[in-house]
């Protein structure tokens, strides 16, 4: 029987990738994101270009949202389709300021979709694997969850909870036999530095200078393996940086 992997923000950057790989892999594929049109090219990427014949369906919704995280995955359930793997990968990091001089609004913004998203879809995916006793939920937290970086306050704060969280969830749904596990990954070229600087692609780059930063395509490749190992295996905590990077402020680079 075919896997299904419900993904979380996969309009860009790790998600995009790993609903590529999981694809090609031949998993079904449940994706989201916020952005629509960004979804439309992902769709349109999988079974033109790669022409793709797996079940992929698309959800447009915020995952800061409960009523649309409830109605929309609602309706999914209602198919009776098994979910086998729920990665919640949906998180943002917005402005890198003094903590006195930071936006509320960014603050909320962060905890919203990194903390309160992830419990939001979380919640109900946990009590669907739990009528099958089988399932596997993986949560994309940090380096940031381990070591807090000056200007990075509640940024790193929203990573710990996310740790701190995945460590719960583990013990608490054990009794059910799902996995939890959480990848905390260093720096990713990805979309995650010109979120935070709010477009500004300039200063965006000059935090990859001088060193190779992970890929997406990295990311992708280690959820995969963390999914497919075998049933009485949970990687249940697994950190992964560039060779350059040595926690979540050292990093060596040439310049």
């Amino acid at each position: 029987m075919n896997k299904t992997l419900l993904i979380t923000g996969a309009t860009s950057g790790i998600g995009y990738h790993t609903v590529v790989k999981f694809a090609k892999e031949g998993w079904d594929i449940i994706a989201t994101g916020r952005r629509s049109e960004n979804l439309k090219k992902l769709e349109h990427y999988l079974q033109n270009d790669l022409n793709i014949k797996r079940s992929i369906e698309l959800l447009n919704f915020d995952v800061r949202n409960n009523d649309e995280v409830n109605n929309h995955l609602s309706k999914v359930l209602e198919k009776n389709i098994k979910i086998d793997l729920l990665i919640n990968n949906a998180g943002l990091s917005l402005g890198l300021d003094n903590f006195e001089e930071a936006e509320l609004e960014d603050w909320n913004n962060m905890l919203d979709t990194n903390v309160k998203g992830l419990l939001y879809v979380s919640k109900i995916i946990s009590n669907h694997m739990k009528k099958f006793k089988q399932g596997h939920i993986i949560n994309i937290g940090s380096i940031a969850g381990y070591n807090v970086y000056p200007k990075g306050h509640v940024y790193c704060a929203s990573k710990f909870a996310v740790r701190a969280i995945s460590e719960g969830m583990r013990e608490d749904l054990a009794q059910y036999h799902i996995k939890v596990s959480s990848l905390n990954p260093g720096m990713v070229d990805t979309e995650f530095s010109i979120v935070r600087f709010k477009g500004d692609e300039e200063k965006a780059k000059q935090v990859y200078n001088g060193f190779k930063p992970l890929t997406g395509e990295d990311i992708a490749e280690t959820l995969y393996y963390m999914a497919t190992a075998p049933d009485h295996v949970n990687l249940s905590e697994v950190i992964i940086l560039p060779k350059a990077q040595s926690n979540a402020y050292f990093t060596q680079r040439e310049l």
